[in-house]
């Protein structure tokens, strides 16, 4: 006679915590100054208005926008400020930096007003493996948020997961 196999984890209070759930949808865009600069490294204050102005910033209207620049130029704070004011209003956030500061950034914004008080007093597995650009900095800043409420963290799947954090008693 075969014994009848229990499903212990659907039978537990263990809650999935996955990151990919928050990604917020919208283009990623990067915008490189250094186009905008006399031969990549010098930047001309009226060549560099002038480039702004005749720029279709609309382009990037709802995007969410990295500024970087890819040479070794010097770039005073001011450019990046006016870089700035021309997306105001048109991207939905912009960042000084990679894709992946970007990607942080909305991350941060997301788990900071993320409500965690469903995982008060209960062990949370936070899923490891993604479809989408989560980063690295996503997975430090939830389990900072869940630890406040959470009476355990675990990382991975259910079947093979690592302790990351246990309430102590």
């Amino acid at each position: 006679m075969q014994e009848e196999i229990i499903n212990r984890v659907a039978n537990s209070k263990l809650k999935n915590f996955d990151l990919e759930d928050f990604y917020a949808p919208g283009s990623r865009t990067v915008i490189d100054i250094s186009q905008w600069l006399l031969e990549g490294m010098v930047l001309i204050e009226s060549r560099f208005r002038e480039s702004l102005n005749t720029t279709d910033f609309t382009v990037y209207n709802e995007h969410y926008v990295a500024i970087n620049c890819s040479t070794d130029a010097i770039v005073p704070q001011w450019a990046w400020m006016l870089v700035q004011s021309h997306l105001q209003g048109i991207a939905k956030k912009v960042v000084y930096g990679s894709l992946e500061q970007l990607e942080t950034e909305i991350y941060r914004e997301v788990i900071q007003n993320l409500d965690v008080s469903e995982y008060k007093d209960i062990p949370v597995i936070v899923k490891g493996c993604s479809n989408k650009p989560v980063p690295v900095a996503a997975y430090g800043m939830i389990t900072e948020k869940l630890q406040t409420v959470a009476r355990s963290i675990m990382y991975g799947e259910a079947c093979s997961s690592v302790p990351v954090y246990k309430r102590k008693k």
